[in-house]
């Protein structure tokens, strides 16, 4: 395991809220995404502080949201930010071999896929996502309740692995935060927010 990450899961948090502020007032993207930094993570590989696993919605971007630039955040993005095996592995990657310690799942109100789950069946393969999602929350019909839902789903699917739990001993920590379309802030707490929709 070639790890040499030293941002701890509390650190890499505070990180992550802070940057959200920082976006709260921006008018423009503020990550570093200068030549420098570019060819300096060429050079010397990425030391990411965070992994996101966020829906592949183009108004949902983590490294702005979090005010993240090159090499700052492993993201992962699918529809609905559901979880399989292929999600799994790129975690499991960024936590043995990059050493990331936290892991988020982002989530975010208004969410297509979830909303197809709720009110739609799809075929193809979105039918895939919707299937995953409706594990997830099961009967129930508030939009944003579900989505906290489907959050909680893909970070028990983390917590489940076996080779993401074998990494805990080691500082990794998985949270769950859902991202507000309308005025971009992040909520940490989803566990409290799900049941005051």
């Amino acid at each position: 395991m070639d790890v040499n990450n030293t941002v701890n899961a509390m650190d890499a948090l505070e990180r992550l809220k802070e940057g959200n502020e920082r976006y709260l007032l921006a008018k423009t993207g503020s990550g570093d995404i200068s030549l420098q930094r570019r060819r300096d993570t060429c050079i010397d590989g990425q030391h990411p502080y965070a992994v996101v696993i966020t829906c592949s919605d183009a108004r949902v971007i983590p490294e702005c949201i979090f005010s993240a630039g090159i090499g700052d955040l492993f993201v992962i993005r699918v529809a609905g930010n559901v979880m399989d095996d292929h999600q799994l592995g790129s975690v499991e990657y960024a936590a043995s071999h990059l050493g990331v310690k936290l892991i988020v799942v982002l989530g975010h109100d208004h969410c297509g896929a979830v909303n197809a789950a709720i009110h739609h069946d799809p075929e193809g393969y979105i039918k895939f996502i919707t299937d995953e999602i409706r594990k997830a929350i099961g009967e129930e019909k508030n939009e944003y309740r579900a989505c906290c839902l489907n959050v909680r789903h893909s970070m028990e699917i983390i917590e489940n692995s076996f080779e993401i739990h074998r990494e805990e001993e080691h500082g990794l920590k998985v949270i769950g935060a859902l991202y507000h379309l309308e005025n971009g802030k992040v909520s940490f707490e989803i566990e409290n927010t799900a049941s005051d929709a």
